[in-house]
């Protein structure tokens, strides 16, 4: 049996990154989180309803003055010719 060599072949590509606006994309969402007590609103196709449980939210705590905005967006790569 004669010497094993190992060869590898490799090819440098250029990928692209971009927002998923695609027919079939999942939908970008969004919630509210408030930062004192970390309690996260439902997601939501539609930021009225985060925005409601915030002022909801506050309303039921008065001292809850500061949230964090969540957004989930789909993203997607290809490969550039």
């Amino acid at each position: 049996m004669g010497a094993v060599s190992t060869r590898a072949v490799l090819r440098y590509e250029t990928w692209t990154l971009q927002p998923d606006r695609e027919p079939d994309a999942e939908p970008t969402t969004y919630a509210m989180q408030c930062a004192v007590d970390s309690e996260t609103s439902p997601s939501s196709e539609d930021f009225v309803e985060p925005q409601n449980w915030v002022l909801r939210h506050c309303g039921q705590h008065p001292s809850h003055h500061t949230y964090r905005e969540i957004i989930t967006r789909p993203w997607r790569t290809w490969r550039r010719s």
